[in-house]
């Protein structure tokens, strides 16, 4: 049985302003992403952490590579979040060892020698670093090829930036979580429907995820076609930037001004079994979606997925805008979880642009 609605078009939050074009990646030195930890090694610790430098290797590349390199069972050396392939990456590992302190030096030798990385720093810490132990990530992106004037394409990004700042972009899950014409999500469809059996626990996950990850953003694009991206509907569930907190808009009276001043937010659904779900008119969208699926918590619970709420609104942090000898520059932060492609889409304007194969955490 096909999924209903698979198509992966999107919207943008910045529709009415053009876009720059242009192209990503004539080097990894063009996309640049830097791992914000979310702390800091304590210099004592049972695990090596190791900051390094990489391009053209993916994440799990890397911690297989170090794995194999120390003896350590699958899955034992950790890290905070995957990194792209295709770019000049930074991150963190953690690779547990019982090695005195003082054999530290020989160990990151060892590193320098087996892997084309560049080692920033090595310190100990007391515990393995584990998926979404990072605050976000830092990005410094050169998008090159772009056909217009330099004065004209700087106006153009900074009207976006203003805008994006003003009002947020639809926190869409990147296109490369869904493979070529969205086969992940109708593998994960196929699973959820029981139309299609897999044995192996990680990828049944991804894919499910992937489905339930192209939910979300079917409800964010409806969201802003019908003209209800930059507001509040009653029974929202909205959550606060600050602390993460999530609450039932009850009162927009109060909580608009709250949303205009980018406090909070609105939260767009990741159905599951046990998803919080949202009341009153905000209902009526989520409801509708559900429906279109066919699904009941019945199928999510036999993939064992509970669903939870991801943040609708995506503001980037230090967004900056700058001229570049070979087109723009755009340096910004993001939170966890967020994709850089949903920014740079917005910018772009141009979805047969080849964006990143950019990798992010498969689980909400």
């Amino acid at each position: 049985m096909p999924p209903p609605d698979l198509n992966l078009a999107l919207p943008w939050s910045t529709d009415h302003l053009p876009g720059v074009g242009g192209a990503l990646r004539l080097t990894p030195e063009h996309f640049v992403v830097d791992e914000m930890a979310l702390y800091e090694a304590l210099g004592e610790g049972p695990h090596l952490y190791v900051n390094l430098t990489k391009a053209n290797l993916t994440t799990k590349e890397v911690q297989q590579r170090l794995e194999a390199l120390f003896g350590v069972q699958r899955g034992g050396v950790g890290f905070a979040g995957l990194k792209d392939k295709n770019a000049r990456t930074t991150q963190t590992f953690s690779i547990p060892t019982n090695a005195p302190t003082a054999n530290d030096d020989a160990l990151v030798a060892r590193i320098a020698d087996a892997l084309p990385v560049t080692i920033n720093w090595a310190r100990r810490h007391r515990n393995k670093l584990k998926a979404g132990h990072l605050l976000g990530n830092r990005f410094r992106i050169t998008i090159t090829e772009i056909a217009l004037p330099p004065d004209e394409t700087l106006a153009r990004a900074q009207a976006i930036a203003a805008q994006l700042a003003a009002v947020g972009a639809p926190n869409y899950f990147g296109p490369q979580r869904f493979g070529g014409e969205g086969d992940n999500a109708s593998s994960g469809y196929e699973l959820l429907t029981g139309s299609r059996s897999m044995r192996d626990r990680w990828l049944r996950q991804f894919l499910v995820s992937s489905y339930q990850s192209h939910l979300c953003n079917l409800y964010l694009a409806r969201r802003v076609d019908r003209g209800a991206f930059t507001h509040l509907w009653l029974g929202d569930v909205a959550k606060k930037h600050a602390t993460g907190g999530i609450f039932d808009v009850a009162d927009l009276a109060t909580d608009q001004p709250r949303f205009a001043e980018r406090e909070i937010s609105f939260t767009a659904p990741m159905f599951g079994s046990k998803m919080r779900p949202a009341q009153g008119e905000a209902a009526q969208l989520e409801d509708e979606i559900a429906a279109e699926t066919g699904l009941t918590d019945a199928n999510w619970r036999r993939m064992h997925t509970e669903g939870t709420r991801r943040m609708g609104r995506l503001f980037a942090a230090e967004l900056d805008v700058l001229p570049h000898p070979l087109g723009l520059e755009l340096a910004f932060a993001l939170p966890k979880g967020a994709f850089a492609t949903t920014l740079l889409r917005e910018f772009m304007k141009d979805e047969s642009a080849a964006l990143p194969a950019e990798e992010a955490e498969p689980f909400e």
